[in-house]
């Protein structure tokens, strides 16, 4: 089929004279668990219907599979000539989560030096645990053996939360109840005489004991990450050739919570039977402070533009608060009570902070309004009174690990009232690039005596978020942030003294897991909410992300629900595919546009849209796309 020339020209205009109201980047940090509808048997083959229905996501060595905690690493040998390529999908049976997967792979083997192994070293956050941050429970699934009283193992070991030390067989049937794999190999383990193709495996998580229920009706978001481990060139030795390495995706390890977590999301609803999943928001909207005069960097939270900020509460002691928390908040915040003078005093004077930011002008800005009966400044950061703010910086690359840098802004109060600047705030504030200031609330004094009453302070900080990799404009506008507030109260006698540490999504900067924020465009109709859900009046294409690249996301308006169809054409005006996407919700929807298997270059599209009670159309949206090779 065709379309004329002269709908062709229209099609390119409206693509360079549209101005999308945003551009927000898909997030990289999740993926739907849809839910099966016929059981899954553990064979290692993945050879039920199912699994060419689920979500999938390829983890390849040498490259950042997802900002912003993904990264990869060299552990020895020489660089890979085999280099890891793992495709991983995710299916949901009742409450057991299912992986499949198959890793392409020329040497496959083990051994008893760590490292040196195939396979995979994974986390799930176990929401059984009392209390936040919930820790993480380790699942190693490989051809490591350490046992050196047992030869090393030609089938995958497990270790960790269901396994036994060493990796020993056989397990319990607890064990197997609760997690269970099963591999194929195509070649033969532990032997290079023949080169091998791959292995494939199907692996069942059984949900209920780590405290998960993808049955309720709302679902649930399990908080996982994986590491892909790849030897090669082991069986016989060749030092030539020897490499071994690992990849992961979100966090690194298994018994240890670094940089971020995969958020597998799964609802009942949500099944292979599903064309179109439900799209997944950032967890924060950052509202645009521009209609309001630029902020006075004097501690005092008086300008207008304050008023309409997000803000977020911070309580130690207050399970309440940290459960209203968005996303994967409430597991993610927490609270810490370091020992202080030889002991862990009573908390008289819990730390009750409310945090408010907003951007502008490429800038951040973050509001801290504190209630605190002793303000103190003491050295030791177990007892500073202050903040420490954690962002990820879009551009510096960690040399080892191969991941985006996290920086630490701190400042506490100082002897005189005055902010101290710490880390990575001092080296912005040196550069001039970044300001904080404090005030002391009426009656407020600094001291370590405890002697009379306070009743707190504000502060104020901005951060050109330019000095941190972002781009004029910001770019994706996607901010990964976390917010630790510290509180050292002082009395006498000095053992009653204390310090506590309290944080919003993530206590320091290299942990998981940071808020995946948005900086929005306008004020939030909500704290916190999508800005754009009430405002739509008209429909309209919000942009094409990422773009150019080999897949992108089409974000729209829909003003009312509407039946959408997406017509894609090559430069020519030959129209080379049409999906139904069904009907939308009023709001901001996305449409995935594939371009894998596409020759590069630009290519059309048009968004069809019809009332869906009727079929008379209401609207054509249009717009490219560029693939690149």
């Amino acid at each position: 089929m065709r379309i004329g020339r002269a709908v062709l020209l229209s099609l390119g205009a409206a693509c360079l004279a549209a101005s999308p109201a945003f551009s927000q980047a898909p997030r990289q940090d999740f993926i739907w668990a849809k839910r099966s509808l016929a059981n899954i048997t553990l064979n290692g083959s993945l050879s039920e219907p199912a699994w060419a229905k689920a979500e999938s996501i390829v983890v390849n060595f040498g490259v950042i599979n997802g900002i912003p905690g993904s990264g990869w690493k060299y552990e020895g040998g020489v660089i890979p000539n085999n280099p890891t390529k793992a495709t991983l999908k995710f299916l949901i049976v009742g409450n057991q989560l299912y992986l499949g997967a198959r890793v392409v792979d020329k040497s496959i083997g083990g051994s008893r030096d760590f490292n040196r192994f195939d396979g995979f070293l994974m986390s799930l956050k176990d929401h059984s645990s009392l209390g936040a941050p919930k820790p993480p429970a380790e699942y190693l699934y490989s051809w490591w053996s350490p046992d050196t009283t047992a030869a090393i193992s030609t089938v995958p070991t497990y270790l960790g939360r269901w396994g036994n030390p060493f990796g020993a067989l056989p397990r319990t049937a607890e064990q197997i109840a609760n997690w269970e794999a099963a591999t194929v190999v195509n070649g033969t383990v532990n032997s290079d005489a023949v080169q091998d193709v791959g292995y494939t495996v199907e692996m069942r998580f059984n949900l209920t004991p780590m405290g998960y229920d993808a049955t309720k009706p709302e679902g649930d978001i399990l908080e996982w990450n994986i590491s892909v481990y790849d030897c090669d060139w082991l069986w016989p030795l060749n030092v030539s050739t020897l490499a071994y390495n690992r990849v992961w995706w979100q966090s690194p390890w298994g018994n240890a919570m670094w940089y971020d977590e995969v958020h597998i999301f799964t609802r009942p609803d949500v099944s292979t039977a599903s064309t179109i999943l439900p799209t997944v928001r950032p967890e924060v909207y950052v509202p645009n402070g521009a209609a309001f005069a630029a902020p006075t960097i004097d501690g005092n939270l008086s300008d207008a533009a304050w008023a309409s900020a997000y803000s977020f509460h911070i309580k130690f002691g207050d399970d309440a608060i940290r459960a209203g928390y968005p996303g994967v908040g409430p597991s993610r915040g927490g609270q810490y009570q370091p020992t202080v003078n030889g002991g862990v005093a009573a908390i008289l004077d819990p730390n009750d902070a409310i945090v408010k930011m907003f951007w502008r002008d490429n800038n951040l800005f973050l509001g801290f309004d504190v209630a605190d009966q002793v303000v103190q400044y003491h050295p030791t950061i177990d007892r500073w009174d202050g903040f420490i703010v954690s962002l990820t910086d879009r551009t510096a690359i960690d040399p080892i690990d191969n991941v985006y840098r996290n920086r630490r802004l701190s400042f506490q109060v100082g002897p005189t009232g005055a902010a101290l600047a710490a880390d990575y705030l001092a080296t912005l504030i040196g550069a001039g690039t970044g300001q904080v200031a404090i005030q002391l609330k009426g009656g407020t004094t600094v001291d370590t005596l405890g002697t009379s009453a306070d009743t707190g302070y504000t502060a104020e900080m901005r951060v050109d978020l330019t000095a941190i990799g972002y781009p004029p404009g910001l770019g994706d506008k996607s901010l990964f942030i976390g917010v630790n507030a510290l509180d050292g109260d002082s009395f006498t006698p000095f053992t009653d003294s204390y310090g506590t540490r309290t944080w919003w999504f993530k206590e320091f900067e290299g942990q998981c897991c940071p808020a995946w924020a948005f900086l929005s465009s306008a004020a939030p109709t909500d704290n916190g909410s999508d800005p754009t859900a009430e405002a739509i009046s008209d429909y309209k294409v919000l942009g094409t992300f990422p773009n150019p690249a080999r897949n992108s996301t089409i974000r729209y308006a829909l003003p009312r629900p509407s039946r959408v169809t997406l017509d894609v054409f090559d430069v020519a005006g030959r129209l080379i595919e049409t999906r139904r996407l069904g009907v939308m919700a009023k709001g901001v929807q996305e449409a995935f546009f594939d371009g894998r298997g596409r020759a590069p270059g630009v290519y059309l599209y048009r968004l069809n849209l019809e009332n869906p009670e009727t079929g008379a159309q209401l609207k054509q949206l249009t717009g490219r796309v560029t693939v690149l090779r």
